[in-house]
């Protein structure tokens, strides 16, 4: 009976060390989940932190892509009224300059033929 004793004795050592194996083993799982579910928590924070200054940078975007083109647009315009003011100063400067060299001649005394 001492050898059934001591084989039950065995098996019982080594069926508290596995126990015990596996005790360590799930305590180390925890630490490791609760590790994940830390970094979860704050990668789902900065994902909050990064959607909302990524809407706030698209709504300022949006806002300066508008103004842009309005400016644009001015600028178009503005450069389109400059060209016309151009070309009617020069049509107005050859008239005037016309109309003078025909003033010059009316009043210029009139030669007799001898």
């Amino acid at each position: 009976m001492t050898q059934q004793a001591a084989a039950l004795q065995t098996y019982n050592n080594e069926l508290v060390k596995c126990i015990e194996d596996l005790h360590s083993r799930r305590d180390e799982l925890n630490r490791q989940i609760n590790q994940e579910e830390e970094e979860r928590e704050r990668l789902q924070h900065d994902i909050g932190v990064l959607t909302e200054k990524l809407s706030r940078v698209n709504d300022s975007l949006t806002h300066r892509l508008s103004t842009r083109a309005t400016l644009e647009r001015t600028i178009a315009e503005s450069q389109a009224a400059y060209t016309k003011i151009l070309e009617s100063s020069q049509s107005l400067l050859s008239v005037l300059k016309q109309e003078a060299g025909n003033l010059s001649r009316a009043t210029e005394p009139r030669r007799r033929d001898h």
